[in-house]
């Protein structure tokens, strides 16, 4: 019973201390509204104000979806021992202390998402994440963050890593280098559409994973699939009936998945690419 008792105490003790659900529910009817709030980043002294506030010291990655890696190191066969981009999450739930995840995904909630589970929403680590309100989510197992994003994969969505400093904001989880976010991404709802918005120093925060490459080849037929709500950061559009990818795409792979023709490929290019986005992250956000 004393057990018991303390438990109830300390829930009752992080509800209190936690950001309030009426701000949840502030944000997500202000959400519709995202792109043009990401506009205002490119006037003056207002987007370096938002800058400071929302998304000082991020530092986010894509990772390409694991079935969209077609080769490495100039390899067309994906050797069986190649580490696949989704063990960077799995090295971090691995080394994380404290894992936890949402009950529901903000941006696709807000949205009202027909396409993408409603239901699976990001996963955090560290120890930042014990501030959460518990109303929001729940703590879990090692094993348990595993099965989430796995079953996130399985559901089509696309993995972001990272420091994220709006995370940190909206759920009041400080201090933003003991949390890390593992957003689980669909292209038509998820904040980071707002990347083609936003100024351009912001955007440079959220990048493509180290080394890869995405390109279109001869195959194209020039069908604009691929251009279709598709891309999360409209980076691909049809040129002279070509498909033609821009300075802008993150790698996330979806139009590699897409092509009816296979005529678009996304390469890893540097064999070192685990490491280099293990340390990048490690360098932003500390879990242990």
């Amino acid at each position: 019973m004393v057990s018991l008792g303390s438990n109830i105490s300390e829930n009752s003790c992080k509800v209190a201390m936690a950001r309030p659900l009426w701000f949840v529910q502030l944000l997500k009817k202000t959400f519709p509204n995202v792109r043009n709030i990401a506009k205002m980043t490119n006037v003056p002294l207002i987007g370096r104000i938002i800058d400071k506030m929302l998304f000082e010291d991020d530092n986010i990655i894509y990772l390409p979806k694991d079935s969209v890696v077609i080769k490495i190191d100039q390899n067309l066969e994906t050797p069986p021992e190649m580490v696949l981009p989704s063990q960077i999450v799995d090295h971090f739930i691995d080394k994380a202390n404290f894992h936890w995840i949402m009950d529901f995904c903000i941006c696709r909630d807000s949205c009202d998402c027909q396409d993408y589970p409603k239901g699976i929403g990001c996963l955090f680590l560290g120890e930042a994440a014990k501030r959460i309100n518990p109303h929001l989510g729940r703590q879990v197992t090692k094993s348990e963050a595993h099965e989430y994003v796995r079953k996130a994969s399985d559901a089509g969505l696309v993995h972001l890593i990272g420091r994220n400093k709006l995370d940190a904001m909206w759920l009041d989880a400080f201090p933003g280098e003991n949390l890390l976010t593992v957003c689980n991404c669909c292209p038509c709802c998820c904040l980071w559409r707002t990347i083609q918005d936003l100024h351009p120093d912001i955007a440079k925060k959220i990048t493509k994973m180290h080394g890869v490459k995405v390109e279109v080849t001869e195959d194209c037929a020039g069908c604009g699939t691929c251009t279709e709500g598709v891309c999360f950061v409209n980076a691909i559009q049809l040129v002279d009936n070509l498909a033609v990818i821009s300075d802008e795409c993150r790698g996330c792979g979806r139009c590699v998945e897409i092509c009816p023709n296979g005529a678009i490929r996304l390469s890893i290019d540097d064999v070192d690419y685990f490491e280099q986005s293990v340390k990048r992250v490690s360098s932003a956000v500390d879990v242990t």
